[in-house]
């Protein structure tokens, strides 16, 4: 059997809340639908325009950010390389992305503590993709598109169609971080060495 066969299809962005609280840490996701990319740059201009009521550029209720930078595409490309950015680069921005109802996000390592804690009662997961498969995931990405801020190069807001998109689920919106829960039986094999 092949680890598609064990991973959950789903619709992004995300159906209804129940789907997101419907997530467990370590469920293998394959993604299928529209993302949105966006890095530290991105979330603080997008927060600036909240913050000032203008029209952000992205809608955020049930919708997935990615934290990639990717490379330019090659000839027929979607895309380039577009693997993970880390995660704790958006940290001081995602608690009210939350608050706004964004649904995911999708990165890799670990989050602060803040954003687990803003995590609590509010349907948002956070999913980790394989840091180092950058062109791999890029052929997961079949339309790309600048949407905001062209300025910032790379890291500009991008919408963009994926199918079959791999994704492990970190952390669930009932707090559990698969980090800690996959980590656990090594720590003791350890305290008993």
């Amino acid at each position: 059997m092949s680890s598609q066969e064990h991973a959950k299809r789903i619709q992004v962005p995300f159906e209804s809340e129940e789907t997101i609280r419907n997530l467990r840490a370590g469920d293998a996701l394959l993604l299928n639908g529209t993302l949105y990319t966006a890095r530290d740059a991105a979330h603080k201009r997008i927060l600036e325009a909240a913050d000032r009521g203008e029209d952000l550029p992205i809608p955020i209720e049930r919708q997935v950010i990615y934290y990639v930078g990717p490379t330019p595409p090659r000839d027929g490309e979607a895309i380039g390389s577009a693997g993970p950015t880390t995660a704790y680069r958006m940290d001081p921005y995602t608690p009210p992305l939350i608050e706004m109802g964004l649904g995911g996000a999708i990165g890799k390592g670990y989050r602060e503590a803040k954003v687990k804690e803003a995590m609590k009662g509010h349907p948002f997961v956070y999913m980790a993709a394989i840091g180092g498969a950058g062109a791999l995931l890029g052929k997961r990405i079949k339309e790309a598109q600048v949407l905001a801020y062209e300025d910032l190069g790379t890291e500009a807001i991008r919408r963009l169609v994926v199918e079959d998109f791999p994704v492990i689920v970190i952390n669930d919106t009932e707090g559990t971080d698969f980090y800690e829960v996959a980590q656990a039986p090594w720590r003791k094999a350890g305290d008993k060495a």
